[in-house]
C-alpha cells in the first residue's frame, strides 16, 4: 500500500480478511492540503459496487415471485422500454449487461458527449453538475433514445449504467417503495451493515477521505469531488460504505445468506461484457469474476465515483477477501494517439490486489 502512495496514489485503505483473521491498512492522506491521514474505517463512496447490491435485491424480487428473470422489461415497465426492445429485453439481460441499451452518461453531461473518445471530452461539466439533482426517468430516456450498442441479448455486451436504473426503477413498480428504501431494508439491513447507505445529499457524513479527479491529466492539480450530488447514478453506484462493510457483505451474499443458493448459480453465471474502460470481462448479475493463472476464483465487484475507487472481491469459498479503496481517479494521461499512458500507479495497484488476494 505504500507502494501505490508512492507511486502517486494520495491516499487508500483497505481490509484483507482470511478466515478468521483480519488485517486493516492505510497509508497516504485523506487531504493533500492538510496531510490528514486516511485511515482503514472511513466512509467511502464505492461507485459500481452498489450494483450487487441492486442486483441482490431484483434475486430476492424473483424468489418471491414478484419478478421474472427472463421477462420482458416492457411488461413492468412499457413506458420507460416500449416497444420492440420492451418485448425484447429481459431483466436478466438488464442485470448482465447484454441489454443493448447505450450510457446515459455522455448525454447528460455535455463535457463527455464524445466518450469514448477521451482526447475529445472534457471536465467542465464535472463542475457544472456538482450540485445537479437529476431526474432518473430523464436519464434512462436519454439512454434508451439514443442508438442501441447492440442487440438485446448479443455477447459481448455493454456495460452501462442504463441498465441498472431500469433495475432500480423496476424495483420501485413492484415493492411500491424507492428502491434506495426496499434495498436498503432488504440488503444492507438484512447483512446488517452499520457503515452502509445511500446519501441523501452531497455529503459523506462520517470519517472520510476527500476524492481527487484528474480526468486523464485534464484537471491539473486534481480537485476534490467529495462533495456531490449521486443522482447522476443513483442505485447504480452512488452508495456509501466501508472496506470492513463489503467485506462482510460479499461473504455472506457468497455464503447463501443475502440471496438463497440458487440465486447465487444465476449472478454467477457469466457473458464476456465490454467495460466502461474498453476491455472485455466476464459479467455476471451484479457480480464478475477475478483470478490469477492457477489461482483461486474470486467474486466481487469495482467501481468508481468522480474521484474515488473501490474494489471488493471474495473467494469462492468466502475464506479470503479484500476491499481497497482509492481517493485519485484518471490519473493516467493521453498519449498522442488519445490512448491513457501506463502509469506507476497501476503497477502498484496490480501487485497489492495480488497480494491482498493470493497471499
Amino acid at each position: 500500500m505504500e507502494n501505490v502512495h508512492r507511486a502517486g496514489m494520495p491516499g487508500l485503505f483497505a481490509e484483507v480478511r482470511d478466515d478468521d483473521q483480519v488485517w486493516h491498512g492505510a497509508a497516504g492522506v485523506a487531504d493533500i492540503a492538510t496531510g490528514r491521514p486516511v485511515t482503514s474505517d472511513m466512509r467511502h463512496r464505492v461507485g459500481s459496487v452498489t450494483k450487487t447490491f441492486t442486483a441482490a435485491a431484483i434475486l430476492r424480487q424473483v424468489e418471491g415471485g414478484q419478478v421474472g428473470l427472463d421477462t420482458p422489461i416492457g411488461r413492468y415497465l412499457p413506458r420507460l422500454v416500449p416497444g420492440e426492445r420492451g418485448d425484447a429485453i429481459t431483466v436478466r439481460m438488464l442485470l448482465n449487461h447484454t441489454s443493448g441499451l447505450a450510457e446515459y452518461l455522455p448525454h447528460a453531461y455535455p463535457s463527455l458527449k464524445a466518450f469514448p473518445v477521451l482526447a475529445d471530452t472534457g471536465p467542465q461539466s464535472l463542475d457544472d453538475h456538482r450540485l445537479t439533482r437529476f431526474d432518473p426517468v430523464e436519464l434512462i430516456e436519454m439512454g434508451v433514445t439514443a442508438p442501441a450498442v447492440g442487440a438485446p441479448g448479443s455477447t459481448p455486451g455493454v456495460y452501462t449504467n442504463t441498465n441498472y436504473l431500469l433495475l432500480a426503477q423496476l424495483l420501485e413498480e413492484v415493492t411500491g417503495a424507492p428502491a434506495e428504501r426496499y434495498i436498503t431494508r432488504n440488503v444492507i439491513e438484512r447483512a446488517e451493515l452499520g457503515d452502509t447507505a445511500f446519501p441523501v445529499g452531497p455529503y459523506v457524513n462520517g470519517p472520510h477521505s476527500r476524492l481527487y479527479e484528474a480526468w486523464f491529466g485534464m484537471i491539473d492539480p486534481p480537485r476534490d469531488y467529495s462533495v456531490y450530488d449521486m443522482s447522476w447514478v443513483g442505485p447504480s453506484a452512488s452508495l456509501i460504505s466501508t472496506v470492513a462493510d463489503l467485506n462482510r457483505f460479499y461473504g455472506m451474499l457468497l455464503a447463501g445468506e443475502i440471496v438463497n443458493p440458487s440465486s447465487l448459480a444465476q449472478m454467477q453465471r457469466t457473458v464476456p461484457v465490454v467495460s466502461q474502460e474498453g476491455r472485455t470481462i466476464e459479467y455476471g448479475l451484479g457480480l464478475h469474476p477475478m483470478e490469477g493463472p492457477g489461482q483461486s476464483v474470486f467474486w466481487g465487484h469495482g467501481g468508481t465515483v468522480w474521484g474515488g475507487g473501490t474494489l471488493a472481491m471474495t473467494r469462492a469459498d468466502g475464506k479470503r477477501q479484500m476491499a481497497v479503496a482509492i481517493n485519485f481517479q484518471r490519473w493516467n494521461g493521453l498519449d498522442s494517439s488519445g490512448k491513457p499512458h501506463p502509469h506507476p500507479i497501476d503497477d502498484e495497484l496490480a501487485t497489492l490486489y495480488r497480494l491482498a488476494m493470493y497471499g
